[in-house]
């Protein structure tokens, strides 16, 4: 497959990177400083690029097959001002299948399920502001026509890869207090091609 990747330079964009190359697929990826990427391998294709930038995402995006996003929040919105351009441009060159990563702070909360987990007392984070931008991130792909998955992961330390966790659709796994960026990125990439997780948030932690 060729797979553009966003968020390549990111703590779990760089495995899933690896991941994929190491699988023998195309990686074409758009970063805001390339130098930050020390990969050579030959099947990959690094852009010099925003993803705010329409034009940069078209040119990623060219020939794909997937689209996988690692990309992170930060305090100017990245989440939720780059998905109205992502979408626009998976539309442009016929992609239906796209894999981001959330938090678990925008699954449905356990106790109260009308409630996403942020909005109660399940998340401990004290501001919400990331997770408002994950959420608006999660309702533009939900509105949409595309084949989406959000990998929401609970508290994301560095870790080491496990390779045994458990995951659940729409809710963080009962007690679920950690996941490594490794097995994070590793489930992530995994769901590619499985049609069961079409149109899902899925919790993952140990």
């Amino acid at each position: 497959m060729k797979i553009a990747l966003l968020g390549a330079s990111g703590r779990v964009g760089s495995i899933i990177m690896e991941s994929a190359l190491e699988d023998g697929h195309h990686v074409q990826a758009v970063v805001r400083n390339t130098e930050k990427i020390k990969s050579k391998h030959p099947n990959l294709s690094l852009i010099e690029g925003n993803v705010l930038n329409e034009k940069d995402l078209d040119y990623c995006f060219s020939k794909c097959d997937a689209v996988i996003s690692g990309l992170g929040t930060d305090k100017n919105d990245v989440l939720s001002r780059s998905m109205p351009g992502i979408l626009n441009s998976m539309r442009r060159n016929n992609i239906t299948r796209i894999i981001t990563i959330g938090t678990a702070g925008i699954l449905q909360a356990r106790e109260t399920p009308s409630l996403y987990r942020f909005q109660t007392n399940e998340s401990k984070r004290r501001s919400t502001s990331a997770a408002e931008d994950h959420l608006r991130m999660y309702l533009m792909l939900k509105s949409s026509e595309l084949n989406w998955t959000i990998v929401c992961p609970t508290y994301l330390p560095d870790g080491e890869r496990i390779g045994v966790y458990r995951t659940e659709k729409e809710m963080l796994p009962e007690n679920g207090k950690s996941i490594s960026i490794f097995d994070t990125a590793e489930f992530a990439f995994s769901l590619i091609h499985n049609e069961d997780s079409y149109r899902n948030r899925i919790g993952i932690s140990y």
